[in-house]
């Protein structure tokens, strides 16, 4: 008889809670069991100085709300209804429960687990799927290799976690612009053109821009037209009228847009309509100095801006900042030299190109925070660089986007290509995440980059390894 999809059991990896502590709400009928191993090693990682201590405190938080109903171990153990916290609680949901695999005493089939705790979490799985043969097991991690050894041993049925997941392939994510092979107002017949606070706006057919989406940047072969998508509604497209060559000509701390690309971006950081925006692209494209270049900018020559704070992801040896010496950003310092040394490349034909550094980064306020201590703030009128952001979950970025207060702007940087983290791939970063969260949002802006400009040895490197 095949098992119906009413009749799943779901067991959750410690990574999946780590990933998405909310993660428990999201498998709707179906019900969950996290083996006791799991509980253990959220307990090892939340008391750890680490930016993924928080996870694991919200993820057992999130276990408490739901068994706190919970009077004996039996029901604890055979399973609580999961309710959905606030106004939906309602909706009928599968059962919690927690799994003593400490219990287990190994037979045939069961992989070593003396001192292997995904051994572990996987034997209970093959505990369950022996127990219950009349349902559908699956095991839930985001660790590959996990999943390959759990079918190996005889699994039936392993997943990724795919509910944050909004893309089946990167290739579908919005580039930020789109190009028109025919000249564009050679298409257009009716156009009602206005004027507000000094720009141009174009209102249009919606006919001609069927596909368009908010704050979409559009040119055309000409090399005149260049434009953004404003409005949209149903019958209707309006169009903030840039000039192709007017963006080609901005510049900002000594630089200039190369291509049209890094000409979009800078548009997007130097609008003060918009709060996000979002360059993804190649090593060497120019991400990182274009928004280096707009934050001075926009902080020392225009005050819009009070002070730049710079945050990356560091390196899973670098999460604990605490064995370097010296203050939070004499710390941060080896992790933000991709700041530095744009930085030193702005300023390398100056007479003393040490002090102008120095300069800028006194001016601007430059300050470089771990993602440890940006929970918990309220960030105002700052511009903040969010730097590597394609190794950071969905929600890491929610948590440092969410801080930001009035009048400021932010900016993530990252390249999908180059993923560091053990359980995110492209489709399921944070970067991913939010240029598609994002996309219908009024204030926010993603561009993607092309071509590399850092040498001709990176560009070759970029091509062909």
């Amino acid at each position: 008889m095949n098992a119906s999809k009413a009749s799943r059991l779901y067991i959750l990896d410690t990574n999946v809670l780590l990933h998405d502590p909310k993660c428990l709400y999201e498998f709707k009928e179906q019900d969950v069991a996290i083996p006791m191993t799991v509980l253990e090693e959220l307990d090892d990682i939340k008391d750890r100085k680490q930016h993924v201590s928080q996870e694991a405190r919200h993820a057992i938080r999130s276990i408490d709300a739901i068994l706190s109903t919970a009077t004996t171990p039996e029901q604890i153990t055979k399973g609580v209804r999961i309710l959905l916290p606030g106004k939906d609680r309602q909706e009928k949901l599968g059962r919690l429960s927690i799994f003593p695999d400490h219990e287990l005493t190994t037979r045939a089939g069961f992989l070593p687990d003396e001192r292997n705790k995904d051994n572990k979490i996987i034997n209970c799985a093959l505990h369950l799927q022996a127990t219950f043969p009349h349902r559908q097991v699956v095991l839930v991690t985001k660790d590959i290799n996990m999943r390959l050894k759990a079918m190996g041993a005889g699994l039936k049925r392993v997943e990724d976690y795919r509910t944050d997941q909004l893309v089946s392939d990167v290739e579908l994510l919005p580039e930020g612009y789109t190009f028109l092979e025919q000249p564009f107002w050679e298409q257009v017949e009716k156009v009602e053109s206005f004027q507000r606070d000094g720009k141009t706006y174009h209102k249009l057919d919606k006919s001609l821009l069927p596909d368009t989406w908010m704050n979409e940047y559009l040119y055309d072969s000409t090399q005149e037209f260049a434009a953004r998508t404003v409005a949209i509604d149903e019958t209707t497209v309006t169009l903030l009228d840039l000039g192709y060559q007017h963006l080609m000509d901005q510049c900002c701390w000594g630089i200039s847009p190369i291509n049209i690309q890094q000409a979009f971006a800078m548009q997007s950081m130097l609008d003060p309509d918009l709060d996000l925006s979002m360059f993804l692209g190649s090593a060497g494209s120019g991400k990182t100095l274009i928004a280096l270049a707009c934050a001075l900018e926009m902080v020392i020559e225009q005050g819009q801006f009070n002070k730049i704070i710079v945050t990356r992801s560091t390196p899973p040896v670098a999460e604990d900042i605490g064995f370097l010496p010296g203050t939070e950003e004499e710390k941060m310092t080896p992790w933000m030299s991709a700041i530095s040394d744009n930085l030193e490349a702005m300023h390398e034909q100056d007479e003393r190109p040490q002090s102008s550094v120095k300069y800028a980064l006194e001016k601007a306020n430059l300050q470089f925070k771990s993602l440890n201590f940006i929970r918990g703030r309220s960030i105002q009128k700052a511009v903040v660089l969010i730097d590597e952001a394609q190794n950071l979950t969905p929600q890491q970025l929610k948590t440092i986007i969410t801080r930001c207060g009035k009048g400021t702007k932010i900016v993530c940087l990252g390249n999908l290509a180059q993923i560091d983290s053990n359980y995110l791939t492209p489709l399921t970063s944070g970067l991913t995440y939010i240029v598609e969260r994002f996309r219908d949002f009024e204030g926010s802006a993603s561009v993607h980059f092309e071509g590399v400009f850092r040498s001709r040895l990176a560009e070759y490197a970029e091509e062909h390894l």
